[in-house]
Formats: structure tokens, C-alpha cells, sequence
């Protein structure tokens, strides 16, 4: 059988998501058609030319290990490594510069500036959220008042300035390369990682593939996040293109065994 390299840290803490349950889950139903190896992406690199394929999953956040990332994607690109996700991503593979790129573009996505000067550029509002461009896991995230916002000694470029979005819930869409897999729902908006299955339309499809379509990544599983507003309309709040957690332990058997039997194709296609 083909060998995969299956990089994940099982130790990894992040509120509301048990990481190593979805990853020994995954990786229990690959086993049967592959061989896999599960390797914390510290130490990975002396396994790195001896497998078929390396899966990068849930690590956790980057900046934790950011010198080795940085080395570990170095080694793919030069040594032509095959990954998934493949290391072409536009949006948080690559930091929060994205979503300025895409507010320039006049996407649906939540406005976004990085300099305290642009403020006129985003709707009127009392209350505004700032996070670190390379942030994640909600880390460094803050709610500020205009005032505070003013006042605040923000050094242009490091942070993102959005208004805070009184929304009815968040709904993130998830996606292996171009295919809508799933979507789940928190109902609950204070409880975030309480989801539910979300019976998404046309419209709904039509919001998250115009995203995907956007960042271009042939092989990868993508989840795009978005609030449903007071008025109904869908925005984007984040494009997790690098190791989105998948909840997959939440799914229903018959939608998990789509996804799982769609991942193996994926998988068989990239190494045969």
C-alpha cells in the first residue's frame, strides 16, 4: 500500500474541539487503504521523502512552531513533495491579508481595514473587533469602542479593524477541493463550536463556491466560515484553507461516510 505521513499534534488544546478525536478517527479509516504514519509536525522532516503523500491536519496554529513551519513548507516546494492541502492558498495559509483584498474586491465578506485612518471606509458602528493578521484560534482578538478604537496606539499593517457584526449565527461550509461536502450551523451564536447540520440552498452554495473558486487550491479540504446578518445577507469571516478542524464527529453516519469515501478518491487520485 501507499504510505501517508499523517501530521497532527494529538495534544493540541482548543476550546470547544477535541483534535485528536476527528484525527485517530480519520486516520483509523484510512489505515485500510493506505499506511499511515501519525507524526507531530516538529519532528517531521526525516520521514518526509519516504511516503507517498503527507496530509497536514490539525497542528494547531502555526505561529506556535513558526521557524519550522516555515522550513517545512521550504521542504515541500523544493524537494516537489506531494501535500494536502497543497501549499498554493490564497487566504489563512497565507495570514488575514486576504480578507483586505477581498474587501478592495467588494466580495461578501465582513469590511476590513488594517490603519486606524480608514475607518470611514467601514460602516458606522458603535463597537468595532481588532485581531492580529497572523493570529488565530480567536487569539489577540479584542471588542473595542469607537473611542477606544481612536484612542488606541494600533501600529498600521499588524492588525485587522472590522466592525463588530450583530449576526443571527454562524454557518461554515466545507469543502474537499471543489466539492461542497457539508455545512454546519451554530444556532446558538455565544456557543460557537455547538453545531448543528445545516440545510444549506443555491444561494448559500452559490456564496461559499464563490470563494473557493477565488483561492484556486486543487487538492485540499477548505472551510469557508461566514455570519448570516440581521438582514439575511451571508458574510464571509474567514477562509480556513491550511488545517481546518471538521467536526466530523458531528455528522451524521451517512454524510461522514460521503466525506471519508471522497477523501480516499481524493487521495488515490494525488498518488497514483
Amino acid at each position: 500500500m501507499k504510505k501517508i505521513l499523517y501530521l497532527t499534534d494529538l495534544y493540541y488544546v482548543a476550546k470547544g474541539r477535541n483534535y485528536y478525536e476527528e484525527d485517530l478517527y480519520i486516520t483509523n479509516r484510512l489505515k485500510d487503504n493506505f499506511d499511515v504514519v501519525l507524526c507531530n509536525p516538529k519532528n517531521s522532516e526525516s520521514f518526509e521523502n519516504d511516503v507517498d503523500l503527507i496530509v497536514f491536519r490539525n497542528t494547531g496554529g502555526v505561529n506556535s512552531f513558526k521557524d519550522i513551519y516555515n522550513s517545512f513548507v521550504d521542504r515541500v516546494k523544493s524537494n516537489n513533495l506531494k501535500i494536502f492541502n497543497e501549499f498554493s492558498g490564497k487566504a489563512d495559509m497565507c495570514g488575514k491579508e486576504y480578507l483586505l483584498d477581498l474587501t478592495k474586491e467588494k466580495y461578501p465578506v465582513i469590511p476590513t481595514i488594517d490603519r486606524v485612518e480608514d475607518i470611514d471606509l467601514l460602516p458606522d458602528t458603535d463597537k468595532y473587533v481588532i485581531k492580529p493578521k497572523d493570529g488565530s484560534d480567536s487569539i489577540g482578538l479584542e471588542f473595542l469602542e469607537k473611542e477606544e478604537l481612536l484612542n488606541r496606539n494600533i501600529i498600521d499593517g499588524t492588525m485587522l479593524i472590522q466592525p463588530a457584526i450583530d449576526f443571527k449565527y454562524e454557518v461554515s461550509f466545507y469543502f474537499i477541493n471543489d466539492k461542497l461536502e457539508y455545512a454546519l450551523y451554530a444556532p446558538n451564536k455565544e456557543q460557537r463550536w455547538k453545531l448543528e447540520k445545516y440545510d444549506y440552498n443555491s444561494e448559500d452554495m452559490d456564496f461559499a463556491q464563490k470563494f473557493i473558486r477565488w483561492n484556486g487550491i486543487k487538492n485540499g479540504i477548505q472551510r469557508v466560515d461566514a455570519c448570516r446578518t440581521q438582514d439575511g445577507r451571508l458574510l464571509l469571516v474567514e477562509l480556513e484553507d491550511l488545517n481546518p478542524y471538521l467536526s466530523i464527529l458531528e455528522l451524521d453516519e451517512e454524510t461522514r461516510e460521503r466525506f471519508i469515501r471522497d477523501l480516499i478518491d481524493v487521495i488515490n487520485n494525488m498518488i497514483y
